[in-house]
């Protein structure tokens, strides 16, 4: 389908209306061109509307699950002291470090 060929629904005032809110300057040929792309954007997510879900499951995430996925354990961490034990420079409870930022 071309955009040519979708009657558009957005006004050119709609479109700059969204372009400054993206704080987009838009001349007179974008402001076309954009309202024919918006037009085929919407009119393909009405047709994608019409496909049959039936049967299935609602998805939260399209990647599966990773075995490094896993649930956050409480576990004991290193005392204070021991953290700051092989550092160069330390006064309890921090590191110095070498000034990076003139």
């Amino acid at each position: 389908m071309l955009a040519s060929d979708v009657p558009s629904p957005l006004s050119r005032e709609r479109v700059a209306a969204i372009a400054a809110l993206a704080n987009l300057e838009l001349d007179d040929s974008e402001l076309d061109l954009f309202a024919r792309q918006l037009a085929e954007i919407l009119a393909y997510a009405e047709e994608i509307q019409t496909a049959d879900t039936t049967g299935v499951a609602p998805t939260a995430a399209v990647v599966a699950r990773h075995p490094a996925d896993r649930p956050d354990v409480v576990v004991p961490s290193l005392d204070t002291a021991d953290a700051l034990m092989n550092a160069p420079e330390a006064t309890a409870p921090f590191f110095r470090v070498p000034r990076v930022i003139g």
